[in-house]
């Protein structure tokens, strides 16, 4: 498994489902770089179990991302046909619609394999067929890529394991707490909370005030 953070996110262009209905070509996340942090997130496919209750949960929590000036994206292997008809499907039939933020189609696999999220990857057998060993599909990996389009923060959750929009949220804010501030957040941190110099005389203060 690759690690992305401190590198510059992978560049793609692909289609997508936008606003909730609007298909379009060419869609990149590097049209938010220099404007807008992205939360990126890949999701395992379309008309499944755990990934609406996830794609649900971050758009109940939109605004809050917005507050953050940050942007959520989305990403399966499912075209970009599968993500318009499940955003046409209501929930109580298995749909998500009324999700408005992207959702990206990777189709071909090659955003997921640069993000080296992909469950698998291609290769022959021995009569020189090629063929796919794993899951076509993606794990439940989220990056939290900057301004500047750089990965700041990455997890991936194995395909049964749904993961936590307010743990999203809270390294969002850390790292707008580093940016603002110069001092770094120690375990457990939350928005209000104060941080710690990073020194060793700031670090003995911060251990001594918790006794």
């Amino acid at each position: 498994m690759s690690v992305l953070v401190g590198k510059k996110a992978p560049v793609f262009h692909a289609n997508a489902v936008v606003n909730g209905g609007e298909i379009v070509e060419n869609f990149s996340l590097s049209d938010y770089v220099g404007k807008k942090n992205v939360v990126f997130f890949f999701y395992p496919a379309d008309f499944t179990f755990v990934c609406p209750t996830e794609i649900i949960a971050f758009q109940d929590k939109l605004a809050e991302f917005e507050k953050r000036d940050t942007v959520v994206v989305g990403a399966s292997v499912d075209s970009q046909f599968s993500h318009w008809k499940w955003l046409q499907t209501e929930k109580k039939e298995g749909g998500i619609k009324g999700v408005n933020f992207p959702l990206v189609a990777d189709s071909a696999f090659t955003i997921s394999k640069n993000y080296d999220v992909l469950a698998g990857d291609f290769d022959y057998n021995e009569e020189g067929e090629l063929v796919f060993n794993g899951t076509p599909q993606a794990y439940r990996g989220l990056f939290l890529i900057d301004k500047a389009g750089v990965v700041r923060h990455q997890v991936v959750n194995d395909m049964p394991l749904g993961r936590s929009v307010d743990e999203a949220l809270r390294i969002i804010d850390a790292l707008a707490f580093f940016e603002e501030n110069g001092e770094v957040c120690p375990a457990n941190w939350h928005k209000g909370d104060k941080g710690l110099k990073a020194t060793q005389e700031g670090i003995a203060s911060y251990l001594a005030a918790k006794e």
